[in-house]
């Protein structure tokens, strides 16, 4: 029995992981899921007139603070990172040859 390369890398690896994009005031925090609870926060923050909140690193670290305050211009996206590859479409303009400019 031959064993070969038994090491899987992590290119090879296909699972879906979902990351939040938060952009407050125009930068961009990428945050691991879940995000309910950090969405409460911000909120209260913004109910309360403003207040700090403490944004989580994706990986480590300690985060950042941020203030929140009514009217700050906040956004969230979510991104499927990893998972499956979309499929090609097959259409039948892929498969098109070029006839030359006869026809015009």
């Amino acid at each position: 029995m031959i064993l070969r390369n038994a090491v899987t890398t992590a290119s090879e690896v296909s699972f879906p992981m979902i990351v939040h994009r938060l952009t407050v005031d125009g930068k961009d925090y990428f945050l691991p899921d879940p995000v309910s609870e950090l969405r409460a926060k911000i909120l209260e923050a913004v109910k309360a007139g403003g207040g700090y909140v403490n944004i989580p690193p994706l990986r480590t670290g300690p985060g950042v603070d941020i203030l929140f305050s009514p009217g700050m211009p906040v956004t969230w996206t979510q991104i499927d990172v990893g998972g499956e590859p979309e499929p090609a479409e097959d259409s039948p303009s892929m498969y098109r040859q070029f006839d030359g400019f006869d026809g015009l």
